[in-house]
């Protein structure tokens, strides 16, 4: 308990700082908010397009009144005061493409201390050129069959325009950043083949079917003068 009151202020410091300047630069529209849960273990499933997606799909768990713990790949801890306050807000590091199960029972206990946890399947941003979902990568499977918490499905749209590697560039004010979240997916039929790897491979298969869904819903009815 020490160490977590002890890292609190990097996370508010981080919400401070940059929630005020993204919430009010972009026209933000999201939809879906209440299959979040008010309170207890939720497991989010997020497309991914842009670096900035952290940012917009923290946001849209900010407002449904949780925060968010995602699972972050370990570059980002690099340097020392993004570390920090990755740390503070009790991120997830993922050592990508080693095979480390150490990220998903992390988040399996954070998800049985009732967390919310984000997990990004495709383990990177999509290099579809139409920003289509890839496919995803199982550990969203494993976690939802390990602990028996429903997936929701978050997708986001508009936030491939927006250039955040080098440096945040957000680029014309006003830019519409459409959010969508889906009826959570219960695979709780599953649980007992949670050790088949065909049955590993459909759930995420499933998940990222409703997620290439709902992010092409997004699509086709994003203002079409900022396309």
């Amino acid at each position: 308990m020490q160490r977590r009151r002890a890292l609190e202020p990097w996370y508010r410091l981080a919400e401070t700082v940059l929630r005020p300047p993204i919430k009010l630069w972009f026209n933000w529209r999201m939809e879906g908010m209440e299959h979040v849960p008010s309170e207890g273990a939720a497991l989010v499933a997020c497309n991914h397009i842009s670096y900035f997606d952290p940012l917009a799909q923290g946001l849209f768990i900010l407002r449904c009144g949780r925060r968010p713990r995602f699972l972050a790949k370990s570059e980002l801890y690099e340097k020392w005061l993004l570390r920090k306050v990755l740390e503070g807000a009790k991120q997830i590091p993922v050592h990508r493409g080693t095979g480390d199960r150490a990220p998903v029972e992390t988040a399996k206990r954070a998800l049985h201390d009732g967390e919310v946890v984000m997990v990004y399947p495709e383990g990177t941003r999509t290099r579809n050129p139409d920003f289509t979902p890839m496919e995803g990568k199982t550990g969203i499977a494993r976690l939802t069959l390990g602990t028996d918490v429903p997936v929701i499905p978050l997708a986001v749209w508009g936030s491939q325009h927006v250039e955040i590697q080098h440096g945040l560039h957000p680029g014309k004010f006003g830019r519409p950043i459409w959010l969508k979240a889906g009826v959570p997916m219960d695979f709780s039929a599953y649980a007992d083949q949670a050790d088949d790897p065909d049955v590993i491979r459909q759930v995420t298969d499933q998940i990222m079917d409703e997620l290439s869904r709902l992010a092409g819903d997004l699509r086709s009815r994003y203002p079409k003068r900022w396309a």
